[in-house]
């Protein structure tokens, strides 16, 4: 089961109070209902592949509403083949659904035509963006390379809505337009986080922070890893290109004719070969600093550079 999966999994099982539950369904109706036409009749459906949406969906019509839906099983013809369930108010029934959410009567197959209520109560506007999440949202596995949770809404209105509630939260939430319609998403982990603890989804929000905990500490390692690596690639070039420079001097004139300072830093690269500027300080008993025994090795290089001239 994705992460996703298991997310509206345990969002099925929040308690909710009755004010709660119709937020939550109006969510679930604006963003996934639709009307079609069934034995010469309209319907609404709402279509989901996962059951335990579509349990959810079927409980809250019946304790709310007092409705008794009629839920229907497809099979998927293309990709995966999954189930696809759709819970299914019609005849006079439908005509109660409409009136609870004040949406108009539907002329034909589209839609269906919700426009949310102002919410003025916190735990409504919370079981609201349950609700939209349950019916049209996704949200990435943490461990995967990039953090991404959305929700599709099917028109400009339903989005601005969606998003307005979701940055009441301070989620800053951003919209997109695509094919099928808008979409509102989050792309930071701690603002995914943040969502999740707003609609309820507990256990999916700690799992959430573990893996983005690890896969924090371990993007770190590999950084100090990756740091440390440079500067022993670098240390080490410097050192080879050092000895090279002392070799040429002794070849050419001899250490032995260098200025006593410069002669003691060339003995002493020579000696230690594989150690950087701070630990051949330490090794020259702090005598110069770090700075100093590197002007010392520039010189050494112009020395050399001065005598592969004169040797052209």
């Amino acid at each position: 089961m994705s992460f996703a999966a298991q997310t509206k999994k345990e969002l099925t099982q929040v308690q909710a109070s009755p004010c709660c539950q119709m937020a939550e369904l109006e969510a679930i109706l604006a963003l996934n209902g639709c009307v079609r036409e069934a034995d010469g009749a309209l319907v609404v459906d709402v279509e989901t592949e996962n059951v335990a949406t579509a349990r959810r969906i079927y409980t809250l019509l019946k304790d709310a509403l007092g409705l008794r839906p009629e839920v229907l099983v497809r099979r998927k013809m293309r990709l995966k083949k999954n189930n696809v369930y759709a819970v299914r108010v019609g005849g006079g029934q439908m005509e109660k659904l409409l009136q609870a959410f004040g949406a108009a009567a539907p002329s034909g197959p589209g839609r269906l035509d919700i426009h949310p209520a102002a919410r003025r109560k916190s735990c409504c506007r919370r079981a609201w963006l349950r609700g939209a999440f349950l019916a049209a949202g996704s949200v990435n596995d943490p461990g995967s390379h990039s953090y991404h949770l959305e929700i599709s809404a099917g028109s400009a209105a339903l989005a601005a809505y969606l998003q307005r509630l979701m940055n009441a939260y301070d989620l800053r939430a951003k919209v997109i337009q695509r094919k099928r319609g808008h979409v509102v998403y989050l792309k930071e982990g701690e603002k995914i986080v943040e969502f999740l603890r707003v609609i309820g989804a507990h256990q999916a929000l700690l799992r959430f922070e573990d893996v983005r905990i690890l896969k924090g500490m371990r993007n770190q390692v590999n950084r100090l890893v990756n740091c440390e690596t440079a500067n022993l690639n670098k240390t080490i070039g410097a050192a080879v290109r050092q000895i090279e420079v002392i070799r040429y001097i002794d070849e050419r004139i001899g250490l032995h004719n260098l200025p006593p300072h410069l002669r003691e830093a060339a003995e002493m690269r020579l000696r230690y070969p594989e150690v950087n500027l701070q630990e051949l300080t330490a090794r020259l008993g702090h005598r110069v600093s770090k700075s100093g025994l590197n002007h010392r090795f520039r010189k050494l290089e112009e020395i050399a550079d001065k005598l592969r001239n004169n040797a052209r």
